[in-house]
């Protein structure tokens, strides 16, 4: 299995022994770590959530935040957690496990491996779902309740994009057609060489999607997928590049994948200047302000109607 540590995953520091600190991890709690020190519109926050969320924090922002900024941002969660349960958006289990997910596979751990990573350095899963139950639930909810609000009009992101002199940029569009050399699981490398081989041997002949689709249906264990669209907004600057080299009717490199090997077949590919990557970025830019200033508003309104209890 490859090594990896917490630093690939929030770039922070190196990974410790995990089986040691699983074990104290597993360990029950004392009774000083159980102690209530807020409650929340009757939600509790103990010493335990506190030392938890501390150790979060520390390994996601790089630096150890103050006792008073972990306290107020529990308090934080518990209230996005409260108000979203009265309009029925919290996050369901199925949401959050999908957010950890994608975390995860950011630093290219299962779910299982990265449990493990924050154990070895004192943190429980519990501990990531919580918080990202409370951000997900929140962001249901603000979008819910204020879309009007929230909405970017054409004439904001010209104006923006104006400013920035990108108001001429070009972006494509494009239509594939994916095509797999299945390949067993468990099959040797030989077989592998010999399917690429089958697929360059398909890239030298392919002389347009019509006739070169025909071509790859005669071929033994070949599957051709539906027509994909796509826009260079929605790709990375790599991708976008090698498409925009590929001729339109012909095929992409070869690349083994967990099927098989696969290859892309460019049907066509058109301008779309309403739909850049700098468009798109804008867009996303002033969203992203926008939801932020509604967002603490109400954050601070929902807080001067609770019930805060420090003990």
């Amino acid at each position: 299995m490859r090594k990896q540590t917490l630093r690939t995953t929030f770039r922070t520091v190196p990974g410790c022994i995990a089986a040691a600190l699983l074990f104290c991890a597993a360990m029950p709690q004392p009774a000083a770590a159980q102690e209530v020190v807020v409650m929340v519109n009757g939600l509790p926050i103990t010493n335990y959530d506190i030392d938890q969320r501390t150790k979060f924090d520390e390994l996601s922002q790089h630096k150890r935040p103050s006792r008073k900024e972990v306290i107020d941002e529990l308090i934080d969660d518990k209230l996005k957690i409260h108000e979203a349960a009265l309009y029925s958006m919290s996050a369901t289990d199925a949401q959050v496990d999908s957010a950890i997910n994608s975390l995860a596979q950011g630093g290219g751990l299962n779910v299982k491996q990265f449990t493990e990573m924050l154990a070895s350095h004192g943190v429980g899963i519990s501990t990531v779902k919580s918080k990202f139950k409370a951000t997900i639930s929140w962001n249901q909810l603000v979008r819910g309740r204020f879309p009007a609000t929230l909405q970017i009009e054409e004439s904001e992101i010209r104006s923006a994009l104006a400013s920035k002199g990108a108001a001429d940029a070009v972006a494509y569009d494009y239509t594939l057609r994916p095509i797999l050399f299945v390949v067993p699981k468990g099959s040797p490398q030989s077989v592998i060489d010999g399917r690429m081989r089958e697929a360059e041997g398909l890239r030298t002949r392919f002389e347009g999607c019509d006739s070169g689709l025909a071509l790859a249906r005669a071929l033994r264990d070949v599957a051709i997928r539906d027509p994909v669209r796509r826009s260079s907004a929605d790709l990375a600057p790599e991708l976008s590049e090698i498409l925009n080299n590929t001729p339109v009717g012909k095929l992409t490199k070869p690349e083994v994948t967990a099927q098989g090997v696969e290859l892309f077949a460019l049907c066509a590919r058109s301008e779309n200047k309403n739909d850049t990557p700098q468009r798109r970025a804008t867009q996303q830019e002033l969203f992203k302000s926008r939801f932020e200033a509604r967002s603490k508003r109400y954050l601070d309104e929902v807080r001067r109607s609770a019930m805060i209890e420090y003990k």
